[in-house]
Parts: structure tokens; C-alpha cells; sequence
């Protein structure tokens, strides 16, 4: 960092860079595109896991049919759990590659500068 680079950091501060990014236009839709993704895919994995553990704990004739082997619905509702939470991570990568990316990097190129 140069020495006008650092004068300039010194003058405005860190914070007041924050607030007015933060009450831009394109802060708060980078926000609302966050929280359409993450709250309803929350919910979504909650309930999948709320379900499975009610089956757990109230069906145990269900949970414990045999597919092949000792191999039986619960191991298999156990697994898929962990399958979807990769799956949820993959979905989330994908969308905030296309929907959530370029508006970070637009307000990141709007504080450090296009120039970088």
C-alpha cells in the first residue's frame, strides 16, 4: 500500500465506507437475494430432519424394515441426510456464483477501487 493509500485510509476510515455501503441500494439487494436463498432452504432441512427424527422415535416398525441385508429404512433416511446436506451446499455454491457474486464483487470493486 502506498503512503496516499495509507493517508487515505487514515482520513475516511474503515467505518465509514461500511455504512454507506450498507445503506446502498445494492447492499440491500445482495441482502434480500441471501436471505430468499438461505431462509426458505433452512426451513426446508429442518423439517427433513425434524421428520426423520420423529420417525426415529415414533415408527420404530417403519425405521427398522430390512431393504437388503441388515440394511433398513432408518440407516437409509440417516444417510440421505447427509446427502442432502451436500446437495444443499452445491445448490447454495451455484446460486450464490450466479446470483449472489456479482453484486459482492460489483460493491467490492465500488470500496477498493476498479483500478486494483
Amino acid at each position: 500500500m502506498s503512503t496516499s493509500d495509507q493517508d487515505l485510509v487514515d482520513e475516511t476510515g474503515p467505518g465509514d465506507n461500511w455504512q454507506k455501503v450498507q445503506a446502498s441500494p445494492e447492499f440491500a439487494e445482495l441482502r434480500k437475494r441471501l436471505r430468499t436463498f438461505v431462509f426458505p432452504m433452512t426451513v426446508l432441512f429442518l423439517v427433513w430432519y425434524l421428520i426423520y427424527v420423529l420417525l426415529a422415535d415414533y415408527a420404530h416398525g417403519f425405521m427398522s424394515t430390512k431393504l437388503i441385508g441388515n440394511f433398513n429404512v432408518g440407516l437409509l433416511i440417516g444417510l440421505l441426510q447427509f446427502v442432502s446436506t451436500f446437495l444443499i451446499t452445491g445448490i447454495y455454491v451455484r446460486y450464490a456464483n450466479r446470483r449472489l457474486d456479482p453484486i459482492a464483487d460489483r460493491i467490492r470493486g465500488e470500496i477498493e477501487g476498479d483500478a486494483q
